[in-house]
């Protein structure tokens, strides 16, 4: 009887010293670490205007409306870019439900970018991601929207492919991945142009 109250006291100890240890200590150290060495990335990597109204974050895709901004991929999230809702559509490549959709979006997106019928469009441009929440295009797909954007702003185009540049993420370590343009920073930076004219 002695022996497996002692089992049992030790067991409880143990249990309450674990408990303390990686639902107390641990997690605070990490959040404390993750607060020094990394405020912004930790707290959401959120996008605040000078008067503190948050405006999005920089790992969230959101839908733009208008000529006058970068289109973002299309969302299944939900309404579009509900990050409550996240997911992709789950249509497989032989759904033709997919090959439909993908259709109609490729013909819309060559029709609001002024393109011909035989310009080759971005996958990106027409599918969605499998988060739906994707805050990155690729620099085909940004270069192929320039024009449209350039015009609506009265920008010359050389200034508009420069911001797109500016804001296109490389590879990591030059290798992993692909180089990816932020939508939400793209557009904000143009919308920061000092000499930006309202059509």
């Amino acid at each position: 009887m002695n022996t497996f109250l002692s089992s049992l006291k030790s067991s409880l100890l143990l249990t309450l010293v674990l408990a303390f240890v990686l639902c107390g200590v641990y997690p605070l150290a990490v959040w404390a670490g993750g607060q020094l060495l990394f405020r912004h990335k930790a707290n959401g990597s959120l996008i605040v205007d000078a008067d503190g109204t948050v405006r999005g974050s920089e790992l969230l895709g959101q839908s733009f409306n208008g000529d006058r901004y970068f289109q973002s991929r299309p969302s299944a999230a939900g309404g579009g870019y509900d990050a409550g809702l996240s997911s992709g559509t789950n249509l497989g490549p032989t759904s033709q439900k997919l090959a439909d959709a993908i259709k109609a979006n490729v013909e819309a997106y060559r029709a609001k970018n002024k393109l011909s019928a035989d310009t080759p469009v971005p996958a990106d441009a027409v599918t969605a991601s499998a988060s739906g929440l994707d805050p990155h295009i690729s620099p085909a797909n940004a270069s192929l929207q320039a024009a449209r954007v350039a015009k609506a702003r009265g920008l010359p185009v050389d200034r508009v492919r420069a911001l797109i540049a500016a804001h296109t993420d490389r590879r990591f370590l030059g290798v992993f991945g692909e180089p990816g343009v932020n939508v939400l920073l793209l557009n904000r930076a143009l919308d920061s142009l000092a000499y930006e004219t309202t059509p």
